[in-house]
């Protein structure tokens, strides 16, 4: 007696203490795998919709869910057919073990295995074969994960690794694939459906066989009957559903960016702020325009909310999968000629500078820099232009110059101090020529820049994440970017407050690169901002492609979807006030300040937006900083004639003069030599007694002819008479600086209407006109 109750004693003792020792050494020994599991990365947009994803290294791919972001009706379907008893139990269900013992002891052969929601966790964790010993296996695992993890975990393990056909695994997984909406998204006949899928889901796939499919998702639900789950008035409904679902897809967009965002996280999910369904419009409109473009040739666009810089759509090539047109790369990334795209960034410094206002007067005539010679895109020149109109039409030669007095270096400093980094040739340093695109930037980059038109100036990088920090840094002032915003928004005449729009529907400038290799776009509207490129990404040039007849089109287009979707969203519209620091101001050509309407000086007017009441004069070129300039000082009599200072009843008079280099372009009455007085002939000038200024070796008029077999004709100049040092202009360009009766050797290699003009230390102008054939 005594020994059977030592016996009994040192058995419970052994269960008690020792038993719970082994377990707890074998569980270190042989520890549950779980950590070997790799998670696949899904990259998803701002609402969770899944974008893209990156199979683990089996090729797997999961969508991670939690328990409360699945649907109730689904978890109550599944542990009502497939573990009724999973929060009362410790991991097995002896009575279904014993159930599906006999089964298949009278069967001679596995009917069932009785397995409760955490046994199969434990055989989707280790997998074992269907033996005896692969059983006992899986009884140890299902011991280790109650050890291990609650209820509620061990429920999201099987939530997130269920089988759902083929490499799908996962509860999230398959709901995007099969029905493309979010796991808590599902209809009560959709969680009855998953809830069995996982049984056999090859066999029940309900894109492939929705009969089987639906014959299983009625067992579900009469268990849900049986068992009084859901009133059967609902079931009933549910069995009237028939079953029907398009092909699975996996998440198939934006790969690009999900490509871009991967690679410094480690999360298995990927936020971004991408808005899921303007992505999908977008890639459709871009399919579209696939067979409209050349061959290889792909497209770059991106759409970014500038009220918090996230990104919204982000398209980096026109097809991912095309080879053709080299859809792997990524063109919001690559480095390529910005074209003109760079010059309202210029208008602006320089406005904040002092140097220009709006309706400045600027210079759209022939120049040379050094061995630096630009020329307008349609091969003209226009003569004396306005910034506005300069900057609208997007002419060369105003630019170029207003880039030569700001400084090219200190133009790339600006845009490199809030992220917009130029690339130059190796050994090469910012010049005049960036401006018209020598110089290479990345579309990310510029869309951050043109943001600031929309931010008071401010400019901070884009956000791709909803973790990433909004860094402003200030380009331009909010008063520079509000007037270079509005021309560029077709509003560069001043009207009062009253007429001012609230909102500048779209502002945008279009670029070109040489050789025709780089079509841009990029606009403002008033609450995104749009990039768009067209080229081939090898850099082949595309005859005809440009900035305003390949790529404006497609920019008009995501504008117009974007104004719709704006107002039907009923989102907040930002509204464009005039900022207190600009206002407007009538000023006068050619001295570009204000003058008194009577005032003779004022030969054309022009209302302009100024910037702190700030009228900056006319700017001048820097070779025009040695001539006389626009402001001459003569003296003239009761008669308007000009006479010297210390003749009778003499009064002194400013005259304001158009620079020289515009004279080929002026009207007969505004040219220099029209505008200044004619001498009295009893009292002249100084000026009148030097001798007058002449040019000899060609006559006004005279047609000249390439000798037989050159393809150019030289020509020699000399002048006569005049005083001081003397400057050359050939069609308004200065060729030559040469001293008092000077000569020149002009080389004329097109035929054509040409003008060589002279200017003098004392302001005497002469010209000749002729022909060349």
């Amino acid at each position: 007696m005594k020994k059977g109750l030592r016996r009994t004693g040192l058995t419970l003792l052994f269960l008690v203490i020792f038993l719970p020792l082994l377990f707890v050494l074998a569980d270190k020994i042989w520890p549950l795998p779980i950590k070997q599991i790799e998670m696949a990365r899904t990259v998803v947009a701002a609402d969770g919709t899944p974008l893209w994803r990156f199979a683990d290294k089996e090729g797997i791919w999961r969508y991670p869910v939690k328990l409360d972001e699945v649907s109730p009706e689904f978890i109550e379907a599944l542990l009502t057919y497939e573990d009724r008893h999973f929060y009362n139990h410790p991991g097995v269900n002896p009575f279904s073990l014993l159930r599906a013992l006999w089964q298949d002891v009278s069967s001679g052969r596995i009917i069932s295995g009785g397995s409760t929601i955490s046994m199969q966790v434990a055989r989707l964790v280790d997998p074992h074969d269907r033996t005896v010993t692969g059983k006992l296996k899986q009884l140890w695992r299902t011991a280790q994960l109650e050890y291990h993890y609650s209820k509620n975990e061990i429920l999201e393990m099987y939530l997130n690794r269920a089988p759902y056909g083929g490499t799908i695994e996962g509860i999230g997984a398959a709901s995007w694939v099969y029905l493309n909406k979010a796991p808590d998204k599902l209809t009560s006949g959709e969680a009855a459906l998953f809830a069995v899928l996982p049984q056999a889901p090859s066999r029940l796939r309900p894109d492939r066989y929705p009969l089987r499919a639906q014959a299983a998702r009625d067992k579900v639900l009469d268990r849900l009957a049986e068992y009084q789950v859901w009133p059967i008035e609902k079931i009933t409904d549910i069995k009237q559903e028939q079953i029907w679902l398009a092909p699975r897809k996996s998440p198939n967009s934006a790969p690009l960016l999900a490509r871009r965002v991967v690679k410094d996280v480690q999360d298995s999910i990927i936020e971004t702020t991408i808005d899921a369904g303007l992505q999908r419009q977008l890639e459709d409109m871009a399919m579209n325009w696939k067979n409209q473009l050349p061959k290889q040739t792909s497209l770059g666009l991106l759409v970014v909310d500038h009220t918090d810089m996230s990104v919204k759509a982000y398209i980096g090539s026109i097809d991912f999968q095309d080879n053709s047109r080299f859809g792997h790369v990524d063109m919001i990334t690559a480095w390529r000629s910005p074209g003109s795209t760079l010059k309202p960034f210029l208008y602006a410094l320089a406005m904040d500078d002092g140097l220009i206002h709006a309706e400045s007067l600027l210079q759209d005539v022939p120049r040379r820099f050094d061995d630096y010679r630009p020329g307008n895109f349609d091969t003209g020149f226009n003569g004396p232009v306005s910034v506005s109109d300069a900057l609208v039409r997007s002419l060369n030669l105003p630019v170029v110059q207003v880039l030569d007095v700001y400084g090219s270096k200190r133009f790339t400093a600006k845009l490199r101090n809030v992220g917009t980094e130029l690339r130059f040739p190796l050994a090469s340093e910012p010049n005049l020529s960036l401006i018209l695109g020598g110089t290479a930037a990345r579309m990310d980059d510029l869309v951050s820049a043109y943001s600031g038109f929309a931010r008071q100036g401010k400019v901070s990088p884009l956000r791709y994440r909803p973790t990433d920090v909004l860094r402003d840094r200030q380009l331009m002032s909010p008063g520079a970017a509000w007037i270079i915003r509005r021309i560029m928004g077709g509003e560069a005449r001043p009207v009062p407050d009253s007429s001012l729009t609230a909102q500048v529907n779209l502002a945008w400038k279009t670029g070109t690169s040489y050789g025709y290799r780089d079509a841009w776009a990029i606009g403002v509207n008033p609450r995104y901002t749009i990039g768009v490129w067209v080229g081939r990404p090898d850099g082949t040039p595309v005859a005809g492609q440009y900035g305003y007849a390949t790529a404006i089109p497609i920019m008009n287009q995501v504008n117009n979807l974007l104004l719709a979707r704006l107002y039907q969203s009923h989102l907040s519209i930002p509204k464009d006030p005039r900022p207190a620091s600009v206002s407007q101001a009538v000023i006068c050509w050619p001295s570009g300040t204000t003058l008194p309407k009577e005032d003779s000086n004022c030969r054309q007017r022009r209302l302009s937006w100024i910037l702190d009441n700030t009228i900056p004069p006319t700017l001048m070129a820097k070779e025009q900083e040695s001539l006389l300039g626009l402001r001459q000082k003569v003296w003239v009599n009761s008669q308007g004639l000009q006479v010297a200072s210390d003749c009778p009843n003499a009064t002194e008079k400013e005259i304001h003069l158009w620079p020289i280099t515009l004279e080929s372009w002026l009207p007969v009455g505004e040219k220099r030599i029209n505008r200044l007085p004619k001498a009295d002939p009893e009292c002249p000038p100084l000026r009148a007694e030097m001798p007058p200024l002449l040019i000899s070796g060609v006559r006004s008029g005279e047609v000249l002819q390439r000798l037989p077999g050159k393809t150019s004709l030289d020509l020699r100049l000399i002048t006569q008479g005049g005083q001081g040092h003397q400057w050359w202009f050939l069609n308004g360009e200065q060729v030559q600086e040469t001293n008092h009766n000077g000569t020149i050797l002009l080389t004329l290699e097109k035929s054509g209407s040409y003008q060589i003009s002279v200017l003098d230390l004392g302001g005497q102008v002469t010209s000749v006109d002729f022909k060349v054939k």
